[in-house]
């Protein structure tokens, strides 16, 4: 650009501050046009204005934020595109834009630097694709110069910072030794500048990952560790804080190189940070520890796995939480005290941070944390002031979850009375931790909530705490939830048939649903998520519920589907946005109510009010809320449930629902949507049977496509394949017209290769075969029919047998295959004995197919289990059947 257009951007630039709107508006919109017209122009003037000392710091601040905006953004998708965009810039227009921010390093003098961060961001750009090799060297001699000014060194650890935290740690590996040099440079304790020494604690955060190498080596981690150790010590709070962070972290990822340090650092530090009075300091402090015992559960699961496979285990636990008890646990009390009165929600303390770190030991030291615990419970509970009384409970509810049940169990019991009379406590704060306590009781150990002392006393004061603040009323739909659940298993306990006659809740059931149904329509039911809290309790209520609760459930469903029709007529009343998505959500819980209610209306009741149901999920569908992804996928799976219970009553609302099955079979943007869809799919198919027919040219066209199409979310797709299953076990010989480019998809689903040090890309490949088996399953069952005699369709199979017991070969061959593949593979196996007769011994008689239907047999799984024995025997009836054949008369 020339001067004028230089001098001019600087000028609007500057404007991008103005408290003046108009103004403002202005200069985003000459920014947009100049980028729009010609980039790496308008890139290479920014670079200039950020380089040119001269310039005011708004212009100069402003011209790095919108160079960096160039680079990057919070949408992954569009990160990639400006990064590729970026590296099609000339490569003397981008050598000359590195050349200025570069330079610009350390001259500015606000915080945090512009400068820092386009460096950062063309490096995440270039170093990938192994551009700009030399930009890592020239940073880290501008920390460890002599003649570095503290600006210079200040912005470059950002920049470093930025670059470790944003790029794929691999990239950085080989340069893992030089930039941790010039971090632990800018950390040491002779540094005079506390911006310089936190800049290289929050890089040095951002870079453990890659510095694995530098950890393996003794003398480099004890110079780390000892760095880390002294920067904890530092009077700066936000100094302290990081490096109290970067031990978290390093705990994680190096627990098994801890040991030297723990006792004579470690186990100091901590502690002293969780006393401190700095909340940021404290979290940090309890954090640790919540970290030492998420890390020693896992061990101890991996301790156990590996005893059952009879191996030594990769690392062992060195147990320093149980170690650490006697003096963790008093302090954390301490902060229990802390907390406070009106707190938000979202606000996280060292009060809220104390409960959690206490679950967590509970659940890793278990039994030996009762001790330390209790004598603080039974001082406080009944303690005048309201602080100690919620920090006893808060205290009693966190250890719950990790004590065995004859532990739990008196302890539960004993404070029963105790636990009843603080849910009538004068201190809001009080009786809502009461609530939380009831919620984990019926969740951990609900046999000590319903015993017969209690039961009323309890629903007396829970039904009542409905009424109580929204915090209190919503925890108090939890305990229900839970209570609801333990009831019921408790009398299917005593009874063998599936559904109970009568449980301990019958008498007061239709109370507490009356109750419950008040508060959904509770006025102030948004805050503290009580509206869906109590819509929750309400379907758990209906699902566990005995026969003797009948009437009342068939009372809900019409209360529910009546709410729904008055909502649907609320959809023109919509202002705002907030409205819009309260509504939305609205919608989507009475979908999910109305599924619970369904399921436990009789097959005969079930008709007399489909028709009401079917037509307010029309509605539903054909309004603007069904554009939310969230209640598309409500409502289908809402049309689910219908149609598994009407079965093939549902055929009559086929015509008018067909259009939006379609639409959510073509919602590529929304997998979940789309995922529901295509298994609505398949339990209509599953339903209807042959009276899908009519249906299916298009619904096969829709799956078809899904499959062929790259955008449609990965996960969709092994369903899919599972409903060309359903549909050929539904239509029969009609999937005929379908079978050649359905075999030609299975062939290509079936070769799909994948990452294998990836765990999730594993459990994907399984899915995509089981999805595979379920259709060939389908398929040859659909054309072989149900007679005793195979039909002669199935013989249209037959040249595409071979590639079937291949790919059973390779699954059975597959380390990583999942049981549900070893449960598929035998019920193929089955099935092309029992279609195909003798022909098929000499594919199927082989080992490694012998060797997955032993495994199958010796599955945990009765579904895998069975299958694997029924193959067997067909397998077995196929080789007697060959023997007798082969056996001639004597004498012949």
């Amino acid at each position: 650009m020339n001067p004028e257009t230089t001098l001019q951007l600087i000028q609007i630039l500057e404007k991008t501050v103005s408290p003046d709107k108009s103004e403002l508006e202005a200069a985003q919109n000459y920014l947009e046009q100049a980028a729009q017209n010609n980039l790496p122009e308008f890139v290479k003037t920014l670079s200039d204005i950020l380089y040119h000392g001269g310039n005011s710091p708004v212009a100069r601040m402003a011209a790095g934020l919108q160079l960096k905006n160039t680079l990057t953004s919070k949408d992954a998708a569009v990160k990639t595109q400006y990064q590729q965009r970026w590296l099609s810039f000339p490569e003397e227009t981008r050598a000359y834009i590195k050349k200025n921010i570069l330079a610009a390093l350390g001259t500015e003098n606000n915080r945090p630097s512009s400068a820092a961060q386009c460096v950062a961001y063309v490096a995440v750009a270039e170093l990938p694709v192994g551009q700009w090799p030399e930009v890592i060297q020239v940073m880290v001699n501008n920390v460890i110069s002599p003649t570095s000014t503290e600006m210079m060194k200040e912005a470059t650890l950002e920049g470093i910072g930025y670059i470790c935290q944003d790029i794929e740690h691999e990239v950085l590996v080989a340069q893992s030794n030089q930039i941790l040099t010039a971090i632990i440079h800018g950390m040491r304790q002779n540094e005079p500048s506390n911006h310089v020494r936190l800049a290289a604690t929050t890089a040095l955060l951002n870079s453990l990952e890659f510095t694995r190498a530098n950890f393996d080596k003794e003398s480099e981690r004890n110079y780390i560790m000892e760095v880390v150790c002294e920067a904890t010590q530092s009077t700066d709070t936000q100094v302290r804080v990081a490096a109290l962070q970067c031990l978290v972290k390093i705990m994680s990822l190096y627990y098994q190189y801890m040991e030297t340090y723990m006792g004579q650092a470690l186990f100091p530090i901590t502690l002293e940070a969780m006393k401190s009075d700095i909340d940021d300091v404290a979290l940090q402090g309890i954090e640790f520890w919540s970290n030492v015992s998420d890390e020693e559960v896992d061990l101890a699961i991996e301790d156990s796995e590996a005893a059952e496979a009879g191996r030594p285990p990769q690392r062992t636990s060195r147990f320093y939480a149980k170690g650490a008890l006697q003096f963790l646990v008093p302090v954390l009390m301490q902060k229990l005290t802390k907390q406070e009165e009106y707190d938000d929600e979202d606000d996280w303390n060292p009060s809220k941070a104390a409960g959690v770190c206490l679950m967590l030991l509970a659940t890793c030291c278990e039994d030996d944390i009762v001790p330390f615990v209790l004598p603080f419970v039974k001082d406080n509970i009944k303690s005048a002031d309201w602080r100690f009384r919620d920090a006893a409970l808060m205290a009693f509810g966190s250890v719950l979850g990790g004590l065995e049940p004859t532990t739990l169990k008196p302890l539960v019991e004993q404070a029963m009375p105790t636990l009843i009379e603080s849910m009538y406590d004068s201190s809001v704060v009080v009786r809502d931790t009461a609530a939380w306590t009831f919620g984990r009781v019926c969740e951990i150990i609900p046999e000590a909530a319903i015993n017969e002392t209690y039961l009323k006393p309890l629903l007396e004061s829970l039904v009542n705490g409905l009424k109580a603040e929204p915090r209190v009323a919503a925890n108090v739909c939890w305990a229900f939830t839970g209570l609801a659940e333990a009831s019921y298993e408790q009398a299917e306990g005593s009874e063998d048939q599936s559904q109970p006659e009568t449980y301990c809740l019958s008498q007061y059931f239709e109370f507490i649903v009356q109750r419950l149904l008040e508060t959904t329509d509770r006025p102030d039911g948004a805050q503290a998520n009580l509206r869906s809290a109590a819509y929750e309790a309400l379907m758990e209520m209906v699902k566990n519920s005995p026969r003797d609760c009948y009437v009342t459930v068939q009372k809900t469903t019409m209360v529910i589907l009546e709410r729904l029709q008055q909502v649907l007529q609320m959809e023109t009343h919509i202002q705002s946005h907030n409205d819009r998505a309260q509504y939305n959500d609205l919608q989507s819980l009475l979908c999910a109510t109305l599924q619970s209610v369904l399921r436990k209306v009789t097959p005969e009741d079930a008709p007399q009010i489909s028709d009401a149901i079917m037509t307010a999920l029309l509605q539903m569908f054909n309004s603007n809320s069904c554009k939310a992804g969230g209640v598309q996928e409500d409502a289908l799976m809402a049309v689910s449930t219908l149609v598994e219970v009407l079965g093939d009553g549902f055929l009559k609302y086929m015509e008018a629902f067909k259009p939006f099955l379609c639409l959510g079979l073509k919602n590529h943007a929304e997998y979940q949507v789309c995922g529901a869809a295509v298994g609505l799919t398949g339990d209509i198919c599953r339903a209807l049977k042959n009276k899908v027919l009519p249906y299916c040219d298009e619904i096969m066209m829709l799956l078809l496509e899904n499959l062929g199409d790259n955008t449609v979310h990965r996960s969709v797709k092994p369903q899919i394949l599972s409903v060309f299953g359903d549909i050929a076990l539904s239509i029969g010989p009609e999937f005929k017209k379908y079978l050649d480019v359905v075999l030609q998809t299975l062939v290509q689903a079936s070769q799909a290769q994948v990452d294998r040090t990836d765990y999730d890309m594993i459990d994907y490949l399984n899915e995509l075969r089981e999805g595979v088996f379920e259709a060939y399953t389908g398929i040859v069952q659909g054309l072989k029919g149900d007679g005793s005699t195979p039909s002669p369709d199935v013989q249209l199979l037959e040249p595409h047998v071979p590639f079937m017991v291949q790919f059973i070969t390779i699954v059975a061959q597959d380390t990583d295959h999942a049981d549900g593949n070893v449960a598929g593979s035998a019920g193929l196996v089955g099935d092309l004995c029992t279609a195909f007769g003798a022909k098929m011994l000499p594919l199927l008689d082989v080992e490694p197919i012998n060797d997955l239907l032993t495994q199958g047999r010796r599955s945990r799984v009765s579904k895998t289990k069975t299958l694997a024995t029924w193959a067997t025997k067909e397998v077995r009836k196929l080789k007697s059947a060959a023997s007798s054949c082969t056996v001639g008369p004597p004498g012949e």
